[in-house]
């Protein structure tokens, strides 16, 4: 059964609706920015409405939200042009990958503590929101509520695409984001969302397993690699040459064979204030152990599993489980069971056919390569 499309203009007024398109595959990305390719008969009714920088919601979810961004007409088999509309685009979130973050006048970095989910929407205010030069705010745009979700952390930016900032702090907290609308107060809101603990370590929530033995998963791909895994940092701040300030980090019990170092240079971290007062030196150490932990969590060994659901298995999507969910993940034939969070999920709706793959992570380094590269081609694809 095909899902309705509305469509939108970015102030959120209706122009239109359409439901009988060729093919419809979308992806609701956790840490990153998801994105969806529309077929369509250019001569439906509302076709000439899928306009670049329309907003399209799928079905009646106000978080399945995209703008578009690419139309073409399709090709055929001869090379000449069809009746058919190739429409692409991404979640709406992208506008995310808009911004730097830029400091505060007189200051060289933005530099904010508090919990994942305060240190993620105070970005997104002073880079979007609230912003001290007024040709950065987006007027559509607003916050909802921060309910200090995460742990506490210091954090600090300077001049780093935002969207990217957005996925370091979801994939170190597990925390989603997205951007959903508000259509009885004409607004975008940016929040932070919770997945729920579906494992079967638990007994709070009904756990959910998938497993070829459960009939839940059509296929199942298992991975395990060292080929960037790394477990020690030697960290290098200001200074020259012997002067310079280097400090290691990382797992202390690692040696011989099992050692794998790793260099990164540090220098932007200030070992002075704002008005240019030295700080203490453990402040410094601190920050540079900080920032080597954190280049080590990005090199992490690698295991993940990738798989495709069935729709009528034991499990139905939005319904038992959602994108963001931990789950168990099982081969008993593998000898693998991991507890793993559902990271993306992909709805194709072609041919009177519903498939929903799933993609379940628990490897940040897969991750936070794969988002970069995602991020770095929605960077141009939004700027064109």
């Amino acid at each position: 059964m095909r899902k309705p499309i509305r469509i939108l203009t970015l102030e959120l007024s209706l122009v239109g609706e359409v439901d009988n398109y060729s093919s419809l595959i979308f992806d609701m990305s956790w840490h990153g920015i998801g994105e969806f390719e529309l077929r369509i008969n250019k001569y439906i009714q509302y076709a000439d409405e899928l306009q670049k920088d329309r907003l399209i919601i799928i079905g009646n979810d106000y978080r399945k939200v995209f703008v578009i961004k690419y139309r073409q007409i399709e090709l055929d088999e001869n090379g000449k042009a069809s009746e058919n509309w190739i429409v692409r685009g991404l979640q709406l979130k992208s506008i995310v990958a808009e911004r730097l973050t830029i400091p505060p006048t007189g200051k060289s970095h933005d530099n904010v503590t508090g919990s994942h989910e305060t240190v993620m929407k105070h970005y997104i205010d002073t880079c979007l929101v609230n912003t001290t030069d007024i040709r950065r705010k987006v007027p559509m745009l607003t916050i909802a509520p921060d309910l200090q979700r995460g742990k506490q952390l210091s954090y600090s930016s300077r001049l780093k695409m935002l969207a990217e900032e957005m996925a370091t702090l979801s994939l170190d907290s597990g925390l989603g984001w997205t951007v959903y609308l508000d259509l009885n107060n004409k607004r975008w809101v940016f929040d932070v969302l919770e997945g729920v603990n579906r494992t079967r370590g638990q007994n709070i929530n009904s756990p959910v397993t998938f497993s070829p033995e459960f009939n839940s998963l059509k296929s199942l791909s298992y991975t395990q690699s060292d080929l960037n895994y790394k477990n020690i940092a030697v960290v290098a701040g200001q200074g020259e040459g012997v002067e310079r300030r280097i400090i290691e980090v990382g797992e202390e019990g690692k040696t011989g064979y099992w050692r794998r170092e790793v260099f990164i240079d540090a220098r932007d971290i200030s070992e002075t204030d704002d008005d240019g007062v030295q700080l203490p030196a453990e402040k410094v150490i601190a920050a540079l152990k900080a920032r080597g932990q954190q280049q080590l969590n990005e090199l992490l060994q690698e295991e993940y599993l990738e798989g495709q659901m069935l729709n009528q298995g034991s499990f139905i999507y939005e319904k038992d489980f959602n994108n963001g969910d931990m789950v168990t993940i099982q081969n008993l034939n593998w000898g693998v069971t991991l507890d793993a969070r559902i990271t993306s999920v992909r709805e194709a709706y072609e041919n009177n056919t519903n498939i929903i793959e799933g993609t379940f992570g628990n490897n940040k380094p897969t991750l936070v390569q794969k988002i970069k590269q995602e991020l770095s081609q929605i960077s141009g694809e939004v700027r064109r």
